[in-house]
Order: C-alpha cells, then structure tokens, then sequence
C-alpha cells in the first residue's frame, strides 16, 4: 500500500497526459487543425512516384524484415498512400514482404489502395510478392529484383539490420530516388548515407498522422508530444531542484527520486 502510495504523481501526470491527447483530439474534430512541422521526407513521396511515373520503371517498396509487428502494419499505412499516388498515374509497384503474415495483409491493403482510387482493374496481385524469412536470401531477392526491373524510387521503411545498406548500395546503383527509415537506430545512419530522404526517429510514427492530416490522428499525436515535453520538463525542475538542495539525502524527495528513476 506504501508502494502504491508513493506514486501518486506518476497516476496524475499519465491522467494528465491522457487529458491533453483528447483535448487535442476534440480540437481537431472541431476543425481546428493542428500545425505539424513538414517533414521532407513524406514531402518527398510525390516527387519520388512522379519520376517513376516519367522514366516508366516501377516503385519499389519494402516494410522491413523480422517478425510481424505494428512496425511493419506502420509502413503499411505509409505504402498505402505511396500506392494510391501511383495508382492514378499508372505506374507500376513492387511491394516485397519477408514475412507470411503480412502477405495477406499487404495485398489487401494494395487491393483495397486501388479500388479507393477508382482503379480496381489495374490490380495486380502479383505485384506483391512474399519472397523467404531468411535475411540474405530475402536481400539477395530484393537486390536481384531492383536490378532486373531497374527501379525508379525505393521506399524502404521497418525494422532493418544489416541488408539496410545493400538495398540501399543497390538501388543507388540503378539510380533511384530513395525513401528510408529504420527502427533500428543504428540502421539509420546507413540510410542517411546512401539514401535521398530519411525518416528519423519518431518522424516514421508520425507519417500516418502527417499524410492522412485525419483530425484523431494528428490530435493524438500532438497530445503525445504535449505530454514528452511535459516530462523532459519535470525531470529538469527535479534536477533543478536536487541540485539547489544539495544538503538534503535522496531519501528525503521521495517524489523527485521516483521521477529521476533513483530509486529502487
């Protein structure tokens, strides 16, 4: 019961940020749009599928490797857009998947992509294709395909390891525009050396929200970052704090050694 007691704070700053983000979502439904920063990246997407469209080779897009998570349904709904662009101007795409799950999911949202645009009959199921789980296998297939269709834009987003640079090697190789972002931190600079635009961060979150400009979305979103700078800001009152009352023990601020995470 002390335990639970002790952590008051922590209950009324998550309540706090809960409030914020539906706050934010009630503005938006009001038609007050929040201002989300631009970020070049998605900005990118119909330069990207217009040079495709004017060289006539296709787009390829990719939503990682590993097992199927929100990661990889996350770079669905970026693709999903990517696709809808390219399907009013008839250009054709490449989506690779290294995982049986998402087969299903991404033809769908492929199928679903077209018929939205008023498109149904360009539908081409076998432009999705699942092509193995093995990692260098399914780099190797990816490669060999970029190579063979010579590709005009790639969009690389998901979780990535060590295949990040050879499909990126590779597609510079053929001269496309490329789009990138990695979950995998340390992916990320590999992608910002070889690659046109990058995703950093909490930017790939983000992209649903900044394409769609959908009031809930964006909303929640702002409501999240609302409630990450209120936090930066408690630890830095805390620490503020702790340092001008350099006499007291930890002990003796139970409240800031919790929010410090000094205590065990």
């Amino acid at each position: 019961m002390s335990h639970a007691s002790d952590n008051w704070w922590l209950t009324g700053f998550v309540l706090a940020i809960c409030a914020g983000i539906l706050l934010r979502i009630a503005t938006g439904l009001q038609g007050k749009a929040p201002f989300i920063r631009r970020i070049a990246g998605l900005n990118a997407i119909d330069e990207a599928v217009g040079r495709a469209t004017e060289m006539g080779r296709p787009i390829l897009m990719v939503p990682g490797i590993g097992v199927f998570s929100i990661i990889q349904l996350q770079a669905l709904n970026i693709f999903t857009y990517v696709i809808s662009l390219a399907c009013k101007m008839a250009t054709p795409i490449r989506l690779c998947v290294a995982t049986a799950p998402l087969f299903a999911l991404a033809r769908d949202a492929v199928q679903r992509a077209y018929s939205a645009a008023g498109r149904p009959d360009q539908y081409d199921p076998t432009d999705v294709r699942f092509l193995t789980e093995e990692q260098f296998a399914f780099a190797a297939s990816v490669s060999g395909l970029i190579l063979r269709e010579q590709v005009a834009a790639t969009f690389l987003m998901g979780e990535f390891y060590a295949e990040s640079l050879i499909f990126a090697e590779t597609a510079n190789r053929v001269g496309a525009i490329q789009i990138a972002s990695s979950t995998q931190i340390t992916q990320t600079p590999f992608f910002i050396a070889a690659c046109d635009y990058v995703l950093i961060g909490d930017e790939f979150y983000a992209a649903s929200a900044y394409l769609s400009r959908e009031p809930v979305a964006m909303g929640s979103l702002i409501g999240q970052d609302y409630g990450k700078i209120a936090f930066v800001l408690l630890i830095l009152l805390g620490s503020l704090i702790l340092t001008a009352t350099g006499n007291l023990h930890v002990s003796d601020t139970p409240l800031l050694t919790d929010l410090l995470r000094l205590k065990q």
